[in-house]
């Protein structure tokens, strides 16, 4: 049996409703309902953390348990075009996940005899962008070779105080911070079920709208893309982050929160030990304030953040604030969600009347919050926020089925509607796919369609 306790980091996450990150594997060839159940008894097999459900002790914390575990849910539905699993993820991505009884991930695959599109959508608690493109690659080998035993991953190192670069460790001055605030809600501490997350998790997606934009770049067109990108000195992440903050910049001013951007950065190679391609939580985003020249051209202008996000970024910018979630080791992050989403909770639900007054508490959480200027939903943190897995050399033919694309949503750490739109990018089988994810509430969908195309127009127009 395997148990170990959740980290800081990885419960940061816990009971969120918007923070599923999704992958899709446009498969080319013939997948049968079958075919993929084998396939995630294998994969479950190969990765640890995709046979856990969590077990809330709580002031002894959350723990991950391989006893008494649920099957991972899968559906599947008829495809009819490409753009299908976004209205299925949509749907999907609403869906509670059961952390008490089941691994915190479901599947569902698109299927029409000639291409289908499997989607899965699992909780950040377990994974990031780079576990789900993994876990891809390996439901592929397992669906072209049913006969294939899994090669079985030990189980990963999460990111903990004893797995972090000596250069990344908090200061006494952040360790002294970090108690005092533990002391202070030690006094206050309010504990949250599943019940809670279910009704938090109605309450928000009866609240905002999420859309997606999709752009699925060819091969070619991929090609050109970082063709450029190499002749100008920048990498296709730099290039993708300039040109939508500065589409945004370009059409609509500068409002405060423009120039804020934010890149994820893989944490994965910097730990004392590594978790390979295991699943985990091993990412953060990294914040760079970007103001574009307009009396520059877009390649000068991403040149210009190429510099400022640099790149050998040391790792004490890399790991940012997750030493801190570490140290905090408590539901105090988790909280977070409740103290903002609970107002939204409907009167009929049986856990309206916790939910409702704890959010209108005067505590510790409120001051994180506003010490985070985060305790409206009205506030807008970020213009742009980018996660770009980068290409990935994985192979196109598994048996009689081919890889056509990845396509990747990164989920989020807070309400979407904070940020005016998230990109998710991933280069595998030579083309690149893009998604604009953004919330109705925040940014109205012409608004965000106008961004997406002066955005690839700086990327591809040839005179800028």
């Amino acid at each position: 049996m395997y148990k170990r306790k959740v980290t800081g980091a990885e419960r940061f996450f816990y009971h969120s409703p918007f923070s599923t990150v999704t992958m899709v594997a446009r498969i080319k060839g013939l997948v049968t309902r079958e075919m993929l159940e084998q396939a995630v008894l294998k994969v479950q097999k190969r990765h640890i953390l995709l046979g856990v459900r969590i077990e809330d002790k709580q002031y002894e914390g959350l723990w991950f348990t391989s006893n008494n575990v649920g099957s991972i849910p899968i559906e599947v539905v008829n495809r009819q075009s490409d753009e299908d699993w976004i209205k299925i993820h949509a749907e999907g991505a609403k869906i509670p996940f059961d952390f008490d009884n089941k691994p915190a991930i479901r599947f569902i695959l698109a299927q029409s005899p000639a291409i289908s599109d499997l989607i899965i959508l699992c909780h950040h608690t377990i994974c990031d962008g780079m576990s789900l493109a993994y876990l891809a690659r390996d439901l592929m080998i397992h669906l072209g070779n049913p006969e294939l035993e899994p090669k079985v991953l030990p189980a990963s190192e999460p990111i903990s105080m004893e797995n972090l670069p000596k250069d990344a460790l908090p200061s006494g001055l952040i360790r002294f911070f970090i108690k005092r605030i533990k002391q202070k809600w030690a006094d206050e501490i309010v504990f949250f079920n599943q019940k809670d997350y279910e009704a938090i998790n109605e309450a928000y997606w009866d609240n905002f709208n999420h859309q997606i934009l999709s752009i699925e770049l060819s091969e070619e067109k991929t090609k050109v893309l970082v063709a450029r990108c190499r002749a100008e000195k920048v990498t296709v992440n730099t290039a993708l982050i300039a040109a939508f903050s500065g589409a945004q910049q370009i059409l609509f001013g500068k409002k405060p929160h423009h120039s804020k951007t934010a890149s994820a950065v893989s944490l994965r190679a910097r730990l004392p030990h590594s978790p390979g391609e295991g699943m985990g939580y091993y990412a953060l985003g990294l914040e760079v304030k970007f103001d574009y020249k307009h009396q520059k051209s877009f390649w000068e202008n991403a040149r210009r953040y190429h510099k400022k996000i640099g790149t050998n970024i040391p790792n004490k910018r890399a790991f940012g604030d997750l030493p801190a979630f570490l140290l905090m080791d408590s539901n105090i992050y988790e909280a977070l969600n409740f103290k903002k989403l609970g107002k939204l909770v409907r009167p009929e639900f049986t856990h309206f009347e916790k939910l409702h007054s704890f959010s209108k508490m005067d505590d510790v959480i409120i001051d994180l919050l506003k010490r985070a200027g985060m305790e409206t939903l009205e506030t807008k943190l970020l213009g742009t926020a980018v996660t770009n897995l980068g290409r990935l050399d994985f192979s196109r033919e598994y048996g009689n089925l081919e890889l056509d694309r990845l396509i990747m949503q990164p989920g989020g750490a807070f309400p979407l509607v904070h940020v005016d739109m998230v990109v998710g990018a991933v280069t595998c089988a030579g083309k690149l796919s893009l998604i604009v994810e953004y919330a109705e509430e925040a940014v109205d969908p012409l608004t965000m369609k106008k961004v997406k195309d002066q955005a690839l127009n700086l990327l591809f127009s040839q005179s800028n």
